[in-house]
Order: structure tokens, then C-alpha cells, then sequence
């Protein structure tokens, strides 16, 4: 979208917000200058970067300087809409990935001056699983080793195990195939909250599934403890209709649930803060928070780590609603992680010719830590209900 600027009488380019105006990175000056923008941060000790709107970048450009026009999209007939154009140009350019590519370099080589650990870039992009592909590596040149995987974020309230399993494939199949890399999100500042998208009752066993999965899980903060949207109005600092996802964390009972001691806090605090807040659910067994970091010291295990190793990760539908992640560590150990999406008591049948025990439990399931399930029989799980079993590899 286009805006004109009065003072220089001249219209910029902007993909958001008017005031948020795009940098030309077909200027080798500004490419210049974010390098050392980089620079500032990481010679302050900046162990990564999150970059935001990566596939907009660049922009396709004529050797004269000009841009093409994108054809109208036929979505929309305002003309002030993002999606009043089909954005060919805009989006996804070779130039994108010439900058990224840039930017790893540049960090790869500091990296090196200076003997630091690997400086991490993370991308936000909504873009298919081939772009995404050469985000991290295109054969000659690497670039982001975290580019953020938004598969799992149109899963809603009715999604069932087999949903699950088509968003996990679809990253599998392509970019774990071919990087052996894998992260998983289901929350961010665009997006409506967890519990909010898919149910409160939801919220613990997705937390489960995306710590179960290999690779990194990452988390909008605030997803630890279940908040939800909270309802907002415009105020004279903030009118956007992302606020509801964007509220204070929620650390405490205490007035603005400990996030200011202020008169008032930037965005409303939600009205149900002391039942969902970090002080409340901190060693409380089958709170949220203490799934959250029983799934997250479960990742130090030696059947976590051992995910690049041939039968040291499984996962599959094994109903319609029910979902299985396996981790092993082959003569060791193996976790099972085992969760019903559904709204019914499910049946499932010779899941594995072994016997294993509780360690992890959500707050529908029955069972106490430590009881044990022969896996060659038949099992039941609740509704919504979702387990973490260990056992010995291998049978029996």
C-alpha cells in the first residue's frame, strides 16, 4: 500500500500500518546500516534475533527502478485492503532470502571473531513449507535456523488426532526430511490465545504435543499458565484488534496480577487472573504451568535427545481422536505420549507389547503418578485427557 507524505510530497511504501513505512532493501546503504543495527545488539551480548515479517522484505524490482503492479486479488473491493491485491510481488521475493542470507553470514562471522555460541535467527513467516525450505538452506547458503512453523496454529476447539497429524506431516515430510529441523507454535501476538481458540480444556494437552514433538517449542508467553483473550477496548495508548491476545502476564493474585504496581496497566487485566497466574499454579501437581515444565524437563531425557537417531521418534493418529508421540532411547528408556483430542471416552487397543507407568498427567485423566498400564491391552482415555508414560525400550 502506498501513503503520501505531505512533507516530502512523495507517496512510501507500506505493507501494515501507515506508520510502519517498508526500508528499501535494494539500497545497499540500508542494507549497511542493519548490519550494524545487528552489530549494536549482539556486541551487547544479543544471543538471536526474532524477525518479523520476513516474507516482506523485498520487493520485486525493474533494472529501471520501477515496480510492477500486482493484479487485483478479487477478494475484496477495498481498495485500502491488504487483500485487495494478490501480492506477487511483495511477498516471497529472491531478494528476501538475499538479505537473510546476509544477515546468517554476518553472524556466522562474528560468531567466529569473537568465539560466541551460535547467534540464532527466528523468522515469522507465513509462507508454504517449499519457501520456509530455503529460508534455513537453499544448497549453497544458510540462512534462519528457526524459521517459525505456523502449521498448528488452524487447529481449533473440534480438531481432531488426524488434523494433528496432517499439520505434523506436513512439516515432517518436507523440511525435517530435508534439514532435520522442526519447531512448533501455537501462539502468538496475532493470533487468538490457546485457550481461547481451542477451549481451556485443550490448553494442557496441546502444551503436551508440542513438547513431545522434536525439535523447539516455542511459547507465547502467558500460554504456560492457560490465559485467555481478555475483552478490550480502545484506550488513548492502544486500538488494535490484536489487544485481546496481547494483555499483561499474569504473574500474581495481587492487584494487576503483579505485572505494575501503577495506577493502571497498558491493556485490562482478565478477570479470571487469580485462578490462572504464575504464583497460584507454581507446584500445584496438573496445573498448567506444572505440565509446562514437567514436559519441558522431560526434553533433558535421553529418550528426548536421541530424536536424529533411526527409531528414536514415532507419531501417528492411532484413532480418530487419539494421538501418539513416541520417544526412544534404543537399550534405554521411552516415553509415550498419549492424548484424546476428543470429547468422549476413547478405546485403543495393543499400543505396544509393554507394560509402562504414569509420570505426566493432565487434569482429566483418572490416574494417580506412578500406576501402570499394560499397553498390549486395551485402554481407556477421558475426554480431552492426556498422558505421559515411561518404560523400558524395546518389549515386556
Amino acid at each position: 500500500m502506498w501513503t503520501w507524505n505531505e512533507q516530502r510530497q512523495q507517496y512510501y511504501l507500506h505493507q501494515f500500518l501507515p506508520k510502519q513505512p517498508d526500508l528499501n532493501f535494494s539500497n545497499p546503504m540500508v542494507r549497511e546500516h542493519m548490519l550494524e543495527v545487528l552489530k549494536f545488539w549482539v556486541d551487547r551480548g544479543a544471543d538471536g534475533f526474532r524477525i518479523d515479517a520476513v516474507p516482506h522484505i523485498g520487493e520485486k524490482r525493474f533494472a529501471n527502478g520501477t515496480y510492477p503492479n500486482e493484479p487485483l486479488s478479487g477478494w475484496t473491493d477495498d481498495p485500502n485492503s491488504y487483500n485487495y491485491h494478490e501480492h506477487i510481488y511483495t511477498k516471497d521475493q529472491p531478494l528476501t532470502l538475499e538479505v537473510v542470507y546476509e544477515w546468517r553470514d554476518f553472524l556466522d562471522e562474528y560468531k567466529r571473531q569473537h568465539e560466541r555460541d551460535t547467534i540464532v535467527l527466528i523468522a515469522e513467516a507465513y509462507s508454504s513449507v517449499d519457501v520456509l525450505s530455503d529460508y534455513i538452506n537453499n544448497g549453497t547458503h544458510s540462512g534462519t535456523q528457526i524459521p517459525m512453523n505456523f502449521n498448528m496454529m488452524s487447529l481449533n476447539g473440534y480438531s481432531t488426532a488426524k488434523n494433528v497429524e496432517d499439520s505434523v506431516k506436513s512439516w515432517m515430510d518436507n523440511i525435517w526430511e530435508k534439514h532435520q529441523s522442526a519447531n512448533w507454535v501455537v501462539g502468538n501476538h496475532d493470533n487468538d490465545r490457546l485457550a481461547t481458540r481451542m477451549g481451556q480444556h485443550k490448553v494442557d494437552l496441546m502444551t503436551m504435543l508440542v513438547h513431545a514433538l522434536p525439535g523447539t517449542s516455542v511459547t507465547y508467553y502467558g500460554e504456560e499458565i492457560g490465559m485467555s483473550n481478555v475483552a478490550t477496548e480502545c484506550t488513548a495508548i492502544s486500538c488494535d484488534d490484536r489487544d485481546p491476545e496481547r494483555t499483561p502476564m499474569q504473574w500474581d493474585t495481587t492487584d494487576h496480577a503483579g505485572f505494575t504496581k501503577g495506577p493502571t496497566s497498558w491493556l485490562p487485566i482478565s478477570p479470571d487472573y487469580k485462578g490462572f497466574n504464575v504464583a497460584t499454579e507454581r507446584g500445584v501437581a496438573r496445573s498448567t504451568l506444572q505440565i509446562f515444565k514437567g514436559m519441558t524437563q522431560l526434553k533433558q531425557t535421553n529418550a528426548f535427545k536421541a530424536f536424529k537417531e533411526e527409531g528414536g521418534f514415532a507419531f501417528g493418529a492411532v484413532s480418530d481422536q487419539v494421538f501418539q508421540v513416541v520417544r526412544t532411547a534404543l537399550a534405554d528408556e521411552e516415553y509415550r505420549i498419549v492424548i484424546n483430542m476428543g470429547n468422549k471416552v476413547e478405546y485403543v487397543h495393543d499400543l505396544a507389547n509393554k507394560t509402562m507407568e504414569y509420570v505426566l498427567l493432565s487434569r482429566h485423566s483418572p490416574h494417580s503418578f506412578g500406576d501402570k498400564v499394560d499397553l498390549s491391552q486395551r485402554i481407556h482415555l477421558m475426554p480431552y485427557e492426556a498422558v505421559v508414560l515411561r518404560g523400558s525400550a524395546g518389549s515386556g
